[in-house]
């Protein structure tokens, strides 16, 4: 049997009835053909992905390079022997070699200055080299890929730090109140043979009370009250006429700063327990979660540079206090309710730009009218047995944002002072302060870095998350008000002390806590 690819054919193997094993050598896209002295019954190829084995007459068999491998080709012959071929198919010069000098080409046309090495080895493109940041190695990878499977050995110098931005966010909001109350109120208090105690109930009258002596004390809600009493006839009468007005002013400039893509947060007030009723078990007790509730200022925000220099925000501004006339009562604790403010939207500044994303106005009147049925409705007289009061509301919020773009001080440069008018905290000894030392000498930071090192330091960045209600314990709550059998909280933050109820009681008395080692008293 014969290996031919030209017109001149050479000897692939001798020709035994045994088995035998020959390599044949062909490049990707030419062909070679191999002559047999014996007829050829029956061909097969092992991966026909690599080359393709065809028998154009009884005694010649032509095989065609696909891409690059290894495979094996077996040739059944006439008189039961068979011969075994080994097929290496190889990236010609017109293939492998075209492709990768395009490559290189590309890549000094795409990449000008930077040093990237390309080479191919094993149907495999191997990059190698330092680029100047990740998207660089991302696309020298595309680039690479039309040649083959690319590994991807390349260096990124170390990026320098994310910039940081600062956020100023002012809060300004203005509340004005004004109530008007007017009324008459006439009452007997059941002294000397009256039965009872009649009152026009407009509003809470005063209240008169006898000793042990048949003295008369007299207890007012409300000194200017104008009040009238006549002992001799039990009758009296409170005349009341007030005017209120207050004013609530809000003024907050919270600054904050964040990296590049990362969410900042910022929150002026506090948290309050909020007692959450889970359900009630068939002996009328429920299982109740405290949870804790902020209000106060608040701001959230994620800032992202653009690459025209802006600054685009995600930003969401939040003013909340707590509503206790609006509040509720559960188990004979009154909760509050919580008033907000809140904006979120999305704006993109230039730096130090400011810009108003949320305004309020409102305006509220509110009258009430309290009258005697049919007694309050007579002309003239019925103004004597009617109460009314008037209260209007005047709300004004506005929150202005301005981003800008800052640099930390160089090590060694002169600090900014911080200058008071007086001072802050007088001195506690006659030492004077040490100035500080000289900041400790650091290793500088190596200048490359791996593609895979660098993807993994890069983490994505947070969503916008606003507020969130953390449960802490879980009780049951009896008809009397008190606890008992603490259970587990649905969420793992569970607190440590057993608070009582006592704890959202109005007044200053004393509450208690239960510990795991017993009561204390506080």
């Amino acid at each position: 049997m014969y290996a031919q690819t030209s017109g001149t054919p050479t000897p692939a193997a001798g020709v035994s009835t045994q088995d035998s094993a020959n390599d044949l050598v062909v490049a990707v896209g030419k062909s070679v053909l191999v002559d047999s002295l014996r007829s050829v019954s029956r061909i097969a190829v092992g991966s026909s992905d690599i080359a393709e084995a065809t028998a154009v007459s009884p005694s010649e068999v032509m095989i065609n390079g696909k891409t690059p491998g290894e495979t094996t080709l077996i040739v059944w012959q006439a008189g039961g022997a068979r011969q075994f071929f080994n097929v290496k198919v190889y990236g010609g010069r017109s293939d492998a070699g075209d492709k990768l000098e395009a490559i290189r080409r590309e890549l000094r046309t795409e990449f000008p200055g930077q040093a990237v090495r390309v080479s191919a080895e094993g149907g495999s493109v191997f990059l190698r080299g330092t680029v100047k940041d990740l998207d660089s190695s991302k696309r020298a990878v595309q680039i690479a890929s039309t040649g083959g499977k690319v590994v991807n050995l390349l260096y990124v110098n170390v990026p320098a730090g994310e910039p940081q931005i600062l956020l100023k966010v002012r809060f300004a909001s203005v509340d004005r109140t004004r109530g008007q109350q007017l009324g008459l109120n006439v009452f007997s208090t059941g002294a000397t043979n009256s039965i009872g105690t009649v009152s026009t109930q407009q509003f809470a009258p005063p209240e008169l009370t006898t000793d042990q002596n048949n003295q008369t004390k007299l207890v007012l809600s409300d000194l200017l009250n104008v009040f009238i009493f006549r002992p001799d006839l039990n009758l009296g009468a409170t005349l009341q006429a007030l005017q209120t007005s207050g004013v609530l002013q809000v003024l907050a400039e919270p600054n904050v700063m964040t990296t590049n893509g990362k969410q900042g947060s910022f929150l002026a007030g506090g948290q309050f327990p909020f007692p959450v009723v889970q359900g009630i078990s068939g002996t009328g007790t429920g299982a109740v979660t405290i949870q804790f509730k902020e209000f106060g200022v608040r701001l959230d925000f994620i800032p992202t540079i653009t690459p025209r220099g802006t600054i685009r925000l995600q930003v969401a501004p939040e003013v909340s206090t707590l509503d206790f006339p609006d509040g509720v009562k559960l188990s004979g604790f009154n909760i509050p309710a919580i008033s907000t403010r809140k904006v979120k939207t999305e704006v993109e500044l230039g730096q130090g730009q400011s810009f108003a994303i949320g305004g309020l106005l409102d305006n509220r009147e509110t009258k009430n009218l309290s009258k005697i049925p049919f007694i309050g409705d007579v002309p003239i007289l019925g103004k004597l047995f009617q109460s009314m009061s008037v209260t209007k509301s005047n709300t004004e919020l506005i929150v202005i944002v301005t981003p800008e773009i800052v640099n930390p001080i160089p090590a060694g440069a002169p600090k900014p002072e911080i200058k008071f008018q007086e001072k802050f905290l007088p001195s506690l000894s006659g030492i004077p302060m040490e100035n500080p030392s000289a900041p400790a000498g650091t290793v500088p930071p190596p200048a490359t870095i791996s593609v895979e090192k660098l993807v993994e330091s890069m983490k994505p960045g947070r969503t916008l998350q606003t507020e969130s209600m953390a449960p802490v314990a879980v009780y049951n709550f009896t008809n009397n008000g008190e606890t008992d059998n603490p259970q587990q909280p649905a969420s793992p933050q569970q607190s440590r002390w057993n608070i009582a109820p006592w704890l959202f009681s109005n007044g200053s008395r004393a509450f208690s806590l239960r510990t795991r080692r017993g009561p204390r008293s506080i």
